[in-house]
């Protein structure tokens, strides 16, 4: 069946009928009713209340004691349009414990969500409740937002804790740079977000951790933390050129194929020289990184430090030499698999959405109000986004091959012709 046909069949037997909109809109401006929301208020309200009495239903149908309907209690619950006032049965028994509107809650989980997608995307709480009082012309306190977020951090707490899959295809690790005050003064520190690529090509974030100066023994602990639940081999890291970082893999994980970020060694190279020369330089850096193979690679890279603009940048040779080890590994894949291998753009998509929030915030009070925020805003990331790569069918063949028994086999798919490899 073709989509227009599947149109054509929902719109022969829509759930609601035009004779359901003629009694509705009854006695109604149509252009009113639909401008004001108080019909689709009042039909959610009702709907709301029809789900309860449906709930009541089946509490007294289970009960095992004689009980019934004793009448109902009013109250109100914030939504995400707005106060909606609900007459919720009651029975004699008092052992009636609505699921869809729990007792004694008084703001739906769906007004929660709203407040902590503001908080997500940077708004401070002076600018939250002034919002919410512009959507809904209700007043809330600072402490109600507080409390909010702030049990957002047990939710945290179980994320960053929870027991990860065995073993990740790849895993990218990136800096994240927040203002902290600290003793009255602000001071820049570094959280790292680790994403991993599971063996099927869907992407998740591991976890969030607090940088330190000794990298090497930060670099441990992260990885540690990563063996402590449950992760027992990782295929290849993608750094941001942290120091002492492959050396702590090589202790904790020491078959993990260790690779630099390309494009950020890139970056960092083309502002070690006059603006001038950044083309050219990019240009000649390009044929490194896209050599065939390791050995034409260190040719393109002798080539680069024998010629005039080599010799005015010796300290981007210096600095690819140095970091040689972690640059070549990807130079032993295909063109597709190179692509989701040198750079960490995979998180850097994620990475645009923390900084939106961080860049409104300013600043944060202590290091959990930016653990915070930061989590918050992956929870606000779109659904699409932990979606296997592109071209992940055939880079999965290549890593089965690459890899051998470490890979695990069952996901790949066999497939001939132009897919493969």
């Amino acid at each position: 069946m073709t989509s227009k046909q599947k149109n054509k069949s929902k719109n022969d037997n829509p759930r609601i009928t035009d004779e359901m909109l003629d009694t509705l809109l009854q006695g109604d401006d149509p252009q009113q009713a639909l401008e004001s929301e108080d019909l689709l208020m009042e039909l959610r309200k009702r709907l709301t209340e029809r789900i309860l009495n449906a709930e009541m239903d089946e509490h007294l149908a289970s009960s095992d004691e004689p009980n019934s309907r004793n009448g109902h209690n009013r109250k109100t619950v914030m939504t995400a349009t707005g106060p909606m006032t609900l007459d919720v049965p009651r029975d004699r028994k008092g052992t009636f414990r609505p699921k869809l509107v729990p007792k004694y809650a008084r703001r739906l989980p769906e007004f929660n969500d709203k407040i902590l997608a503001m908080y997500a995307k940077g708004m401070s709480l002076r600018v939250i409740r002034q919002t919410v009082g512009e959507l809904y012309g209700i007043n809330i306190s600072r402490d109600l937002i507080s409390k909010m977020t702030k049990a957002v951090m047990e939710e945290f707490t179980n994320w960053h804790n929870r027991p990860l899959d065995s073993t990740y295809a790849i895993v990218y690790l990136d800096a994240i740079h927040v203002k902290v005050r600290d003793a009255g003064s602000v001071a820049t520190m570094t959280i790292y977000l680790g994403i991993g690529v599971a063996e099927d090509g869907r992407k998740e974030a591991l976890g969030l951790w607090l940088g330190e100066r000794d990298h090497a023994k930060f670099g441990l602990s992260v990885l540690q933390d990563l063996r402590h639940r449950r992760v027992e081999d990782i295929l290849i890291a993608v750094v941001d050129g942290m120091t002492g970082f492959p050396e702590a893999l090589k202790a904790v994980f020491p078959d993990t194929t260790v690779q630099t970020c390309i494009v950020q060694l890139v970056r960092n190279s083309l502002t070690s020289v006059s603006y001038q020369d950044r083309r050219t330089l990019a240009a000649a850096l390009k044929t490194i990184y896209t050599a065939s193979n390791a050995e034409a690679a260190a040719t393109a890279l002798d080539a680069l430090e024998a010629s005039e603009l080599g010799s005015r940048s010796t300290d981007v040779v210096q600095r690819w030499r140095r970091s040689w080890e972690q640059v070549i590994p990807f130079l032993a894949f295909s063109q597709g698999l190179r692509k989701v291998t040198y750079t960490t753009n995979a998180i850097k998509s994620l990475n645009t959405l923390v900084q939106q929030g961080i860049r409104a915030r300013g600043h944060f009070t202590n290091i959990e109000a930016a653990k915070k925020q930061i989590y918050l805003a992956l929870r606000e990331a779109p659904q699409s986004w932990n979606q296997p790569m592109r071209q992940w069918s055939k880079a999965k063949r290549e890593l089965a091959i690459q890899f051998g028994d470490r890979f695990n086999a069952s996901t790949v798919q066999v497939q001939s012709g132009e897919d493969a490899l």
